[in-house]
């Protein structure tokens, strides 16, 4: 809980995974990465949407592990192994057991075909009729799925179920005949403006637009950038809500000590910022948050607060708790004003030219 092993760890990986490479994700300065942090100047549209509208200081990732696990949460509020494909029973917390966090999950050629048997949010959505969209850019998948510090790229599309694109691997999405929900990034553009978007929209970006290391920063912002404007310049704008996180922290240092709340997490701070025309104007949220608070503002919104709970939902698994009911889990609505004079769109321009310090 003391929070002071960053540079231990840090030196103890690049040590045995470093020496004698060429490897470009290798850090040779004396002055290491892990204690820096980006600046108003680096990121200035990032830093216009937490000023304008609500900043979440206490946005938590799912779990203390990589990309791959925090999607799945992201969509399920869980992740799993399951011994046996398509049988729910099977399905047991990959966070307890390190190895199977990291690499049971992987992907195919060099592991089986995933199978996730277990219940997410687009079960729910569609028993009850709400519409649904999971958008990914076209590009290559960020992590290597074997722990490896580099590998070759792989590509990522609507088409190809991969680390940031997990939901065609869930049996629900499947049966349902749901498959057709997950588009092209492209798409999400198009229908923000024409104001055709489904209730619950998912975006996910590909390696290069990712902020993701050793992406570049002004990519991502400006692939963020595009997609909040097209949000903005639609109709819809007056009744939408966007929410925006990365799904792991990054390797810099955090004073902050997560809170245990099950054996897989929470995992270390992420950025949070909630951008809506009824989002409370210059506001930080000291609330205690993760991504399971934005299934539950789903829940709640579109679903009569229903939950994915193995005790109502119809499909019981062995999950080891009920994630958006952890009562240290802070509530998403308390970042509205719904009495507010309803916020102007802020159009920023995709790569704003740099500012000094």
């Amino acid at each position: 809980g003391k929070m002071d092993g960053f540079l231990k760890a840090f030196r103890a990986t690049t040590a045995t995974t470093c020496k004698g490479t060429q490897n470009p994700n290798c850090v040779q300065s004396v002055d290491p990465e892990v204690m820096g942090y980006h600046t108003a100047a680096e990121i200035p549209n990032y830093w216009t949407y937490a000023s304008d509208f609500v900043l979440q200081d206490h946005m938590f990732e799912p779990t203390l592990s990589w990309s791959l696990p925090a999607h799945l949460f992201m969509v399920s509020e869980w992740s799993a192994l399951c011994s046996v494909p398509g049988k729910v029973s099977t399905c047991t917390s990959a966070g307890d057991n390190v190895q199977c966090l990291l690499f049971c999950a992987e992907s195919p050629p060099k592991g089986p075909t995933p199978d996730y048997a277990w219940t997410d949010l687009t079960y729910l959505l569609y028993k009850s009729h709400v519409s649904w969209g999971y958008y990914v850019a076209e590009g290559s998948q960020p992590d290597c799925a074997d722990g490896d510090v580099s590998c070759p790229a792989k590509p990522q599309s609507a088409q190809t179920p991969e680390i940031w694109n997990p939901l065609p691997w869930f049996d629900t999405v499947k049966q349902d005949g749901q498959l057709s929900n997950i588009r092209p990034v492209t798409d999400f553009t198009t229908e923000a403006l024409n104001g055709t978007l489904p209730s619950v929209s998912w975006v996910v970006p590909s390696q290069e637009v990712s902020d993701h290391p050793p992406a570049s920063i002004r990519s991502g912002q400006a692939y963020v950038t595009g997609l909040i404007n097209a949000v903005m310049r639609g109709p819809d704008w007056n009744s939408t809500a966007i929410f925006l996180s990365w799904d792991d922290w990054g390797g810099f240092y955090d004073h902050a000590a997560p809170p245990s709340v099950d054996s897989a997490g929470y995992g270390l701070r992420v950025p949070g910022l909630v951008i809506s025309p009824y989002a409370k104007q210059r506001y930080i949220d000291h609330q205690t948050l993760s991504f399971d608070a934005y299934d539950k503002f789903i829940e709640d919104v579109f679903l009569g607060g229903a939950r994915i709970n193995p005790a109502t939902d119809g499909r019981p698994d062995l999950r080891p708790d009920v994630r958006e009911s952890q009562p240290i889990l802070g509530d998403l609505m308390r970042d509205f004003d719904f009495s507010q004079q309803p916020a102007l769109p802020v159009l920023l321009r995709p790569k704003p030219t740099p500012v000094s310090p």
